[in-house]
């Protein structure tokens, strides 16, 4: 079996006006660092379908996902937060980002693949039951799990999100359910201001403190996220995969290195193999240094293919 690589040629046709840092270019540089790798040939490719209504409806209010469709501009660009838009192709490109990650899910359950990575925008995990915010719309990674729990009866799934922000929309739309765990690691104080405070038995943050290098992320996983999720015992493992936390990223103030990414993949396989099967689905969140995202990106699909 091999890592599936799910993308779509939608999700570069979505913008948030010149100079927005999620921009379409960061889909190509993932792409060319892993053809400069020489792992892109090793990957089994996949186009991501469109997430439908009702998988979207696991995770979203019905209200929410009629109001995004309706917001569809002719041209131009429709504002949805301070730093959120949509342009006449965003809605094509938010249903083929979560379709990805459903897409993942049943070809990792099935067997048909290892793991899967997806290199999709616009990401997911501030989106919330209703509301898109910082550059996202619909929350990707949720999708994949509502997924998982209702269509393949699994019954414990965590989520490890090592983007620089926290994942609140995650947070939010899980915060309730007993059959979800969130690990996440995020700078704090920073954007959105929020999970440093509600932590509980499987809510599990991480906040590091501006400038906290690859010593400190480490020592975060080893000491916070591997312990609750060796008694959690998840049965599937999804990845909010944000590169913004690496230290040559200007929106943000941590440290990370490549090596930093490939370190937590393999901690995130262990837990995985242990307890999974080795059933892990990663979808790209934030990470807007061009050269950097495509570095850190390839470092952690190629943890996940094995080809260390």
């Amino acid at each position: 079996m091999q890592t599936a690589y799910i993308t779509h040629p939608a999700c570069l046709r979505h913008e948030m006006g010149s100079g927005h840092p999620e921009s379409p270019a960061r889909i190509q540089a993932i792409e060319d660092q892993l053809i400069a790798s020489r792992l892109y040939d090793f990957l089994q490719h996949h186009e991501a379908p469109r997430a439908t209504y009702a998988q979207l409806a696991r995770v979203h209010h019905a209200a929410y996902i009629r109001e995004i469709e309706a917001a569809r501009p002719v041209r131009g660009l429709r504002m949805l937060d301070p730093d959120t838009s949509m342009n006449p192709y965003t809605w094509e490109a938010a249903l083929r980002a979560a379709g990805a990650v459903v897409l993942g899910t049943d070809l990792v359950v099935s067997g048909q693949a290892e793991n899967a990575f997806c290199n999709v925008r616009p990401p997911g995990h501030h989106a919330s039951r209703s509301g898109a915010m910082g550059f996202c719309i619909f929350n990707n990674i949720a999708v994949g799990v509502a997924h998982a729990m209702e269509h393949h009866k699994i019954e414990r799934v965590a989520i490890v999100d090592f983007d620089v922000h926290h994942g609140n929309g995650t947070e939010d739309i899980f915060h309730d359910d007993s059959r979800v765990m969130l690990c996440s690691s995020f700078q704090h104080p920073f954007y959105p201001y929020l999970g440093a405070e509600t932590a509980s038995d499987r809510m599990i943050p991480a906040p590091l403190p501006a400038y906290t290098d690859g010593r400190g992320f480490r020592a975060a996983v080893t000491d916070r996220f591997v312990p609750a999720l060796e008694d959690f015992a998840p049965q599937m493992v999804f990845v909010s995969a944000g590169f913004d936390a690496h230290r040559d990223d200007e929106m943000s103030s941590l440290r990370l290195v490549e090596d930093d990414y490939a370190w937590v993949t393999r901690r995130i396989m262990e837990i995985a193999a242990k307890h999974a099967g080795g059933r892990i689905v990663s979808a790209l969140e934030g990470g807007y240094a061009l050269s950097a995202l495509g570095r850190s990106a390839v470092a952690h699909i190629r943890v996940l293919s094995g080809g260390e």
